[in-house]
């Protein structure tokens, strides 16, 4: 028998939205401070997947400079009718104390690779937007509600009707559903089977008592009763179970008549420990019984890393390309940059042939204007390499290669330069640790690399630990590594460490990123120039 393997999207790639549109399979997941916004995977099989297009690529469709870490893109909702995909998302401005500011978007495409239409505002009510569209022509907009009275924060589902022509919602706003026993409910999407209404939610939070709810009722607008096995997926009483923190999940009916559920999950590198990986995407196999209730088809509530596949025809995509060389007008679509777009004012891969050339701007821990793009860290072992060419007037001048969670937790290899006043031409390899918003230099001496043109940088994340490498020899094709540094707690970039920080509650809901960074925090925008960036998963 096929099977599928868990997680089908690795790496930071929550709350997993998904449709089929005759034989294809897309999911959408959320990028909060990541650009463009909104990831879209493929599938034909449900087994393999592959990233092909991010539709919020304008500043019209989503302006989110100077947002807060892991505020931007939440939750997006993928849906398709009349030939129409719709995609609906919140862009959280501020997630501070009782007061949360969601403005919700719908875009609009008759291409899934685009071009996404200008932005329609739906609501600000809260966030996680969806939309069902009933068979009788109509459609409803709903989203979890935000209650700021007493801090309460949950306030439950509201639904009201959408009017797909103009592109906003119309009528009454009803109050549906309050939750479960389980508290925090989110993620709403409706399905209509079996002459019920079918509400699927979130619930517990987006951790360790994470799980997947379900309600029905004979009207959309309810009462709904919660389902006798609720809740249907949740690892919370499982600590030991390969994947964590299961919940926030859609539903899909394939070609066959077969069930899938699509949700959110976790790795952690140890039992109920910190997940490197971020949240990720898996998926289970489910069955509607006698009694018109979803269950897992293995009579379980917690997921599996092997799932029988479904039966459709095997299709499979290229292999990604280990190494990146620079030598194409257009990035590598793994690559994201922080909060706004790539523009030839400060990335280019044509202002020197085969190479990426960044031009320095604002430091690691801006909100705004940073001249860095990364790649998600996939795997719990992986080896990210790369070469520059890099010659820094001073030591605001400098590029290198970052492991990085947001602007308060990273570890950086970098090249810099001398005083400001030296004028010496001298250069050197030092790293950078900030936790928490406080850094630290790892190394007692930063390394003089003055007297060579390319540097060669490389870092090893093996479970919770980092160890930097640099090079300036070839042997063989191969640089001749040298270990730079002691090893680094590569765990405190994870949501979960993040969490526990010593100011308290802050959003903390992406994942690990290797990326390349060059920063000028005089503002003469100095250049740096990249050979090649390699990321391996062993």
């Amino acid at each position: 028998m096929n099977t599928i393997s868990n997680p089908i999207l690795k790496g930071f790639n929550p709350d997993p939205s998904i449709i089929r549109v005759g034989d294809d399979y897309y999911i959408a997941t959320s990028t909060f401070e990541w650009f463009p916004g909104v990831q879209i995977h493929h599938s034909r099989n449900l087994v393999n997947w592959n990233l092909i297009t991010r539709p919020l690529n304008r500043e019209s469709q989503l302006d989110i400079k100077g947002v807060p870490d892991s505020c931007g893109i939440w939750a997006p909702c993928l849906t398709h009718v009349d030939d129409v995909f719709y995609l609906t998302y919140t862009v959280v401005k501020n997630f501070n104390g009782d007061w949360k500011d969601t403005p919700n978007y719908v875009v609009t495409s008759s291409d899934i690779k685009g071009p996404w239409s200008k932005p329609s505002f739906v609501s600000g009510t809260g966030f996680d937007p969806s939309l069902f569209h009933d068979d009788n022509g109509k459609s409803y907009y709903m989203s979890m509600m935000v209650d700021h009275r007493n801090s309460k924060f949950f306030g439950g589902i509201v639904i009201q009707e959408f009017d797909r022509y103009l592109k906003k919602p119309i009528g009454k706003v009803h109050h549906i559903f309050s939750g479960s026993e389980h508290g925090l409910t989110e993620g709403p999407h409706i399905y209509k089977k079996n002459g019920y209404f079918y509400l699927l939610t979130a619930e517990g939070g987006t951790s360790y008592s994470h799980c997947v709810s379900l309600a029905r009722s004979k009207s959309i607008f309810g009462p709904y009763e919660i389902a006798p096995n609720n809740p249907i997926i949740t690892s919370k009483d499982s600590p030991s179970n390969y994947l964590q923190k299961t919940g926030h999940a859609d539903l899909v009916e394939t070609q066959n008549g077969e069930w899938y559920m699509v949700f959110l999950t976790g790795r952690p590198l140890t039992e109920q420990g910190r997940c490197i990986t971020g949240r990720e995407t898996a998926i289970e196999k489910v069955v509607w019984k006698e009694d018109n209730w979803l269950y897992l088809d293995h009579d379980s509530q917690e997921a599996r890393q092997h799932v029988p596949a479904p039966n459709l025809p095997e299709h499979t995509f290229k292999p990604e390309k280990k190494r990146i060389t620079f030598d194409s007008p257009s990035l590598d679509i793994n690559f994201q940059s922080l909060r706004v777009p790539m523009t030839n004012a400060w990335i280019s891969q044509t202002d020197r042939q085969k190479h990426l050339r960044l031009y320095g701007r604002e430091s690691l821990s801006s909100c705004f204007e940073q001249s860095l793009i990364g790649r998600r860290v996939q795997a719990h072992h992986t080896i990210a390499s790369t070469c520059i060419d890099f010659s820094p007037e001073n030591f605001q001048q400098m590029a290198g290669l970052v492991c990085y969670y947001n602007t308060t937790h990273y570890h950086y290899v970098y090249i810099s330069g001398d005083d400001i006043d030296a004028y010496s031409g001298k250069k050197f390899i030092n790293v950078l640790s900030c936790d928490d918003n406080k850094t630290s230099h790892p190394i007692s001496q930063a390394i003089d690399v003055s007297e060579v043109k390319k540097v060669y940088l490389k870092a090893e994340f093996n479970g919770a630990v980092i160890q930097f490498f640099f090079a300036i020899e070839i042997e063989a094709t191969q640089p001749n590594w040298q270990a730079i540094g002691p090893e680094l707690d590569g765990s405190i970039l994870s949501d979960d460490y993040v969490v526990h920080t010593e100011k308290g509650y802050s959003p903390n809901f992406t994942g690990a990123f290797y990326g390349l960074a060059c920063q000028d925090l005089s503002g003469q925008k100095i250049h740096a120039d990249f050979e090649y960036f390699e990321y391996q998963e062993k």
